[in-house]
């Protein structure tokens, strides 16, 4: 077993709290790749060596870690390769690892439900339980023919690979760096939207800045809405251009919200992730020669030479407003 599957018990409200726990894993690890909102992988091959330990007694380390210097709890799955892992971590309990031996995965799979497999999502569930295959020991001895009939060739074929136990992923190492996430919590339940809009506003302010801090531009903007019944709404619009420009940040955000349609809702908590992240350098945006547009931009190079020197809080929220 060498690939650990970690899922930080994280509340609502600490959401954006997931980057410095990822570098928790990297302590351990380079090979980390981030599953937000509240998870990551992590393959362990190197550190098991490095450390003389093997992954379900680092998985103990990482937990008493996380506790001490986060506050933070955990579940934690782990299997020989990401799917292994991620499939354990379903069964797994805040202070136990559940581990899938290499020498069992046939027998650990066979009675779990098609569903628990990553990648299958309700529809292809629904088609195989129609025909009699609802667990994966099931799909794994059913004939290729009959699965490529039901969900297609390619599909057929690496479904019937993964109930088998065949887990063929690997931890990609860039997942790290390809979100950012902050959120703004009301001290009451929020019914105002003006203060909803102020809300956001900080927000797509705060991610412009660093995703510039960074030299990154984002291509999707996530809002997620949570409600005082716990419940929560989530939206993602896909941007014109990758940008880390607030404004346009601001106008993609008070798009999602405004689509919404929220009437007198009671909000707790507001947050953005800022997703496909890439280079600023490899990015291009169209120029639109509009004179406040570069205003704002000329602006937001000042605010940023301002919070490198001053610090984070050197210009206040809002005051970037285009």
């Amino acid at each position: 077993m060498t690939i650990l599957c970690v899922r930080f018990q994280l509340p609502p409200t600490r959401e954006a709290a997931l980057p410095g726990l990822l570098g928790l894993l990297e302590d351990f690890t380079p090979v980390v790749q981030a599953l937000p909102p509240d998870a990551a992988l992590a393959d362990l091959r190197g550190a098991e060596r490095y450390f003389g330990r093997d992954a379900v007694e680092l998985a103990s380390v990482i937990r008493v870690r996380a506790l001490a210097h986060h506050g933070v709890d955990c579940a934690i799955g782990a299997g020989p390769g990401p799917m292994l892992a991620r499939v354990a971590l379903g069964e797994a309990r805040p202070g136990v690892t559940c581990a899938v031996p290499e020498d069992a995965v046939t027998e650990f799979l066979a009675d779990k439900p098609v569903a628990a497999l990553p990648g299958v999502g309700a529809a292809t569930a629904r088609i195989l339980c129609e025909y009699g295959l609802d667990t994966l020991g099931l799909v794994a001895a059913a004939p290729l023919s009959t699965l490529q009939r039901l969900i297609g060739a390619k599909a057929g074929r690496e479904l019937r690979e993964k109930a088998g136990g065949i887990d063929r992923g690997r931890v990609v190492p860039d997942g790290v760096s390809r979100s950012l996430a902050t959120e703004r919590p009301f001290t009451r339940d929020e019914l105002d939207p003006d203060r909803h809009r102020r809300a956001l506003l900080s927000a797509a302010e705060e991610l412009g800045a660093r995703l510039r801090a960074l030299d990154k531009v984002c291509r999707t903007l996530t809002l997620t809405v949570r409600y005082a019944d716990r419940s929560s709404t989530t939206r993602s619009r896909a941007l014109k251009e990758p940008t880390a420009h607030s404004a346009a940040l601001t106008r993609a955000a008070y798009g999602m919200y405004e689509a919404l349609g929220l009437q007198r809702a009671r909000v707790r908590a507001l947050a953005l992730r800022a997703e496909g992240l890439d280079p600023a350098e490899q990015a291009s945006y169209q120029l639109t020669f509009d004179p406040l547009d570069e205003k704002a931009r000329r602006i937001e190079e000042v605010a940023d030479r301002a919070r490198a020197k001053f610090g984070p809080h050197a210009v206040m929220p809002g005051s970037l407003a285009a």
